[in-house]
């Protein structure tokens, strides 16, 4: 159904994905518009420790007596490191509040009802699939209790990471390893196997296409028994590094416990199937070259599947073409 306040909504999320991916907090967007429908004043949020959006956009207007306040998640009505925004809009004089998609968490959730208990008129479910997308990942980790993952690998065209010989760099193109890093700086955490960090030595980091580091480098997690070599490139890391071992449902709990809510696995083949066996893979992101190698270096192993109707069947959320690859988002269904 169309609703006065559908483009609104959309300029609201376009102001939220200015905001970080990463983090405890979600992307969220505001919009404050006057009685003809105009919009007087915008606000994001920045991270955590910020203003959140609505508090954002009542900060650059003098008077909010009357607007209409248009939010891409319900108002929370929580205090943690800043106030509740449901307060904020109260005391602001807004008159009315229009969000995409509702709050559920314990904490932060009820704010409609006590705007609506102040009597202030609130409408919800304005384009609720803006909102929720917006919000997917970050709901998605805070009900499962762990991190959201990201499973990503680099593959031919008949489904190989590797030639005979074990050679594999580079089987994608210059153009999707930009994009994976582009990736990687929107995630908490970049995981690998000891395997990887012994056989490749990799550096972890999150790079521009200049060589320059994103402002946002994901934590590198080893996972594995063996220690990770003094001589390692992840020593030097910005963010240091963590090494992790024990059960995967464990280590992701862990995680979850100090803050982490999003993790891009990176590999090996062997890591990334065991995730994967287990159910713990939310997203994939798989970059197939236009190449034949033949063989038996598979992207996976066997997953525990034993006829077509075990399938674990996806969502494809987009493709691109990169540099004459075909990148493939696909999700799992919770």
């Amino acid at each position: 159904m169309i609703t006065p306040y559908d483009d609104a909504v959309r300029r609201a999320a376009e102001l939220a994905v200015r905001g970080p991916r990463t983090g405890e907090n979600p992307q969220v967007g505001c919009v404050l518009l006057d009685a003809s429908g105009t919009i007087v004043a915008e606000g994001w949020h920045r991270g955590a420790g910020t203003p959140h959006a609505e508090v954002d956009a009542l900060s650059k207007i003098e008077d909010a007596h009357g607007l209409t306040a248009v939010v891409t998640l319900e108002p929370c009505n929580h205090t943690g490191r800043t106030g509740p925004c449901s307060q904020a809009l109260l005391a602001a004089g807004i008159s009315r509040v229009v969000y995409s998609h509702k709050d559920p968490g314990v904490e932060a959730g009820g704010g409609a009802q006590v705007l609506r208990d102040a009597g202030i008129e609130v409408i919800g479910d304005v384009l609720p699939a803006v909102g929720e997308e917006l919000v997917h990942r970050w709901l998605t980790a805070n009900r499962l209790g762990r991190p959201w993952v990201t499973a990503k690998w680099g593959s031919t065209l008949d489904g190989r990471i590797a030639a005979a010989d074990g050679t594999s760099q580079w089987i994608t193109s210059s153009e999707s390893r930009e994009y994976i890093h582009l990736l990687r700086s929107q995630h908490d955490t970049i995981a690998v196997g000891t395997g990887t960090v012994l056989a490749d030595n990799p550096s972890l980091t999150a790079r521009t296409p200049d060589g320059n580091l994103f402002p946002n480098q994901p934590l590198p997690v080893v996972i594995g028994k063996r220690d990770i070599p003094s001589g390692s490139s992840l020593w030097s890391h910005p963010r240091g590094v963590l090494n992790e071992s024990g059960e995967l449902p464990e280590i992701l709990e862990r995680l979850y416990g100090i803050g982490v809510r999003s993790l891009f696995l990176e590999g090996g083949p062997q890591l990334v199937n065991s995730f994967i066996r287990e159910g713990l893979v939310d997203e994939y992101v798989v970059c197939i070259a236009p190449l034949l190698l033949g063989g038996d270096r598979t992207s996976t192993g066997d997953l525990g599947i034993a006829t077509l109707t075990q399938g674990r069947r996806l969502t494809v959320l987009d493709t691109k073409h990169l540099g004459g690859d075909i990148v493939v988002t696909a999700r799992e269904a919770h």
